[in-house]
């Protein structure tokens, strides 16, 4: 059986000119309006002009191939993106013309909603050939190693802050109709951030959401500038934000916290900073690896045989 694993994430622009096409994508092929777009645009020129996912994306999968490799599971590791090339489609159908029969993919996201997590599947499944059997890691907020890593990242952020701070555990809102089905998203969320601040050992900590979509909608909250905003009320000057929900640096983290929120920190009189995140950090890593390896020793695959 040749083997293969797809490292699916949500993608970026390559560059400034990519914006409209990248935005278009995520709007399911609706242009945004000149306002939109243009806001958007400045964003991304704020952290420089484009975000570092897709590059720390390649890394995370050439260093999941090694660890693999290390572990005595030499297969080739891929990357698949959602909104941006590679796309999911296209790699799932590159794996298929290498011959590749059976296939691991795992989203770089810890927590499952129908709405992020289950896309990224059902765009994996319907590329996937008859001939090629798949299992997904399609949930992980509770792995023991991204725990710890998370935790890690707590304490060491904490070391730079006066005391008393408080650490916001943060993760991307979703919208509020998925309370309607009961999806399982907020109830992960929130256990990662007890799991992760237990073993960071921090009693002061508490969940918000960010980088909600403009759409008029209800999102899940509370958001992260209205949390801040209450934290302060009740005394907080130092906040630690752990964006638990992602595992890369990309515009969210960068723009969102890095930016937004620390100048919305500085205008309430606070001190804002953030955790390190992940990325391909031997540590990190190791978790996806733990994660990845026991689907690739003949294990049940969670989703096997031919495409629905």
């Amino acid at each position: 059986m040749k083997q293969a694993v797809l490292l699916m994430a949500y993608g970026s622009p390559r560059s400034l000119e990519e914006v409209e096409a990248y935005y278009t994508h995520i709007r399911g092929g609706r242009r945004p309006s000149p306002e939109l777009l243009a806001e958007l645009v400045e964003r991304y020129r704020a952290i420089g002009g484009r975000s570092p996912l897709p590059e720390i994306t390649a890394r995370q999968a050439a260093a999941l191939e090694e660890a693999l490799r290390r572990r005595g599971h030499p297969v080739p590791v891929r990357v698949g993106m959602k909104h941006s090339a590679p796309f999911i489609a296209d790699a799932v159908q590159a794996l298929a013309a290498a011959e590749v029969t059976h296939l691991v993919g795992l989203v770089l996201a810890p927590h499952y909603s129908r709405m992020s997590i289950g896309q990224y599947v059902a765009a994996a499944e319907a590329a996937r050939p008859a001939g090629m059997t798949a299992a997904y890691v399609e949930q992980w907020h509770d792995h023991p190693g991204y725990l710890r890593a998370v935790a890690d990242r707590v304490h060491a952020g904490l070391a730079g802050l006066p005391e008393p701070a408080t650490v916001v555990f943060t993760a991307h809102a979703l919208p509020e109709r998925i309370l309607t089905w009961d999806d399982p998203y907020p109830r992960q969320v929130e256990e990662s951030a007890r799991l992760a601040a237990a073993l960071a050992g921090v009693e002061r900590w508490t969940v918000a959401y960010q980088s909600a979509g403009r759409t008029a909608e209800p999102w899940l909250g509370p958001d992260l500038r209205s949390t801040l905003a209450d934290l302060r009320r009740r005394g907080v000057r130092a906040v630690l934000v752990a964006p638990i929900g992602f595992v890369a640096d990309h515009l969210e983290v960068l723009y969102d916290v890095d930016l937004e929120a620390r100048s919305e920190a500085e205008r309430l009189g606070m001190r804002l900073a953030r955790t390190a995140m992940p990325n391909d950090a031997p540590d990190f890593i190791a978790a996806l690896a733990d994660l990845v390896a026991p689907r690739l020793r003949g294990a049940a695959p969670q989703r096997e045989g031919p495409r629905p």
